[in-house]
This record gives C-alpha cells, sequence and structure tokens, in this order.
C-alpha cells in the first residue's frame, strides 16, 4: 500500500480521450463569459448547457480515464489545471461583477498557487505527480456550488453565504492536507 492506500497503473500517454476531456473543460469559460455579457447578464440555455458540460466533464474524465486504463502522468496535471483555469476565469468574471467578493477570490488563487507549486517540487523531485486528494475534491465542488448560487440564483443570499463560509473552510481545511502529504512524499512515502 502506498499514501494514496491502493496501486494505480499510470501510463506516459499524451493523446488519451481523458485528456482531451479534460482540456475542452478549459474553453467551455470563454463562450460563457462571452454569451452572459451579451445577454446583458442574463442565463441562456446556451450557458446552463456549456456549465453542465464543465461539470460533467470534470466527472468524465476521470471515468474514462480508468474506463479505459488511460490514467496518464499528464492527465493527473491536466485534470486539477483545466478545473483551476475554468474556476479562475470564471469567478474573476463574477468578481468583477461584484457578486463574488474580491478575499474569496484571492484565498482560492493562494491556495492554488501553493498546492501547485508544492505539486511542481514532488514532480521535479520525484518524477512523477502525485493525484489529487478527497478533501480538494470536496473543496472544488463546493466551491462551484457556490459560484452557480451566485450566477444562477442571486436573490439566494443566505444560501450563497453558506457556501461561501463552507468552501472557504474547506480550502483550508485541504491546504492543510496538501501540505501534511507534500511532506510525507519529499520525506519518501510511495504515492500514485
Amino acid at each position: 500500500m502506498n499514501i494514496d492506500g491502493k496501486k494505480v497503473l499510470v501510463r506516459d500517454d499524451i493523446y488519451t480521450w481523458s485528456n482531451f476531456i479534460s482540456l475542452t473543460r478549459v474553453l467551455v469559460a470563454f463562450p460563457i463569459i462571452y454569451l452572459h455579457m451579451r445577454n446583458n447578464h442574463q442565463v441562456n440555455a446556451a450557458i446552463w448547457g456549456l456549465i453542465l458540460y464543465g461539470g460533467i466533464s470534470d466527472y468524465l474524465d476521470g471515468l474514462v480515464a480508468r474506463w479505459r486504463n488511460e490514467i496518464s502522468e499528464l492527465g493527473k496535471s491536466l485534470d486539477p489545471i483545466a478545473d483551476k483555469l475554468m474556476a479562475f476565469f470564471l469567478f474573476i468574471y463574477t468578481v468583477w461583477l461584484g457578486w463574488i467578493p474580491l478575499w474569496y477570490f484571492a484565498l482560492g488563487v493562494t491556495r492554488d498557487t501553493l498546492i501547485m507549486a508544492g505539486s511542481a517540487h514532488i514532480k521535479k523531485e520525484r518524477g512523477k505527480v502525485a493525484m489529487s486528494i478527497m478533501s480538494g475534491k470536496i473543496t472544488v465542488n463546493l466551491m462551484a456550488i457556490y459560484w452557480i448560487s451566485v450566477f444562477f440564483f442571486p436573490e439566494e443570499k443566505n444560501v450563497q453565504l453558506f457556501f461561501m463560509v463552507a468552501s472557504a473552510v474547506m480550502m483550508i481545511v485541504s491546504f492543510v492536507e496538501y501540505k501534511q502529504r507534500y511532506h510525507k512524499i519529499i520525506n519518501g512515502a510511495d504515492f500514485n
């Protein structure tokens, strides 16, 4: 058993369906923003569809990678980077609109930058990328729910506040867990 509690076969493949799905997730942020601006900040069916694809593709890429046995070093990096880039553009847009506070955005960017720096250091020192952890996935989902509540349900202030606080707390919790995991890996723990 390794630090992840299991062993996973990881390939060096670049051209996989799961990597393609991850890459397309980044690209949906721009049409969402463009359509939203063009529609006077109103949501239409195309925006709903693009956001739905963004959410589904986050699960679909991992499912396809496991199903097709094509988990790759590139995919382990590309999936969280795609999540972070899509979130970055959508969150900065809503910060610009004044719908999400700047401090929240800054907390998320700081957390993600530090985690990515740690991941890059692990890759440099150990020669492979560490997989995401559950608290990180929970954090991303809570952040997404918060963003959706702000974007689609602007009148639901109590719901927004709940998910803003819950996701901010999870950002801190997951960062601490990533930091602990980073130290174990740097000190020699086996990992996927």
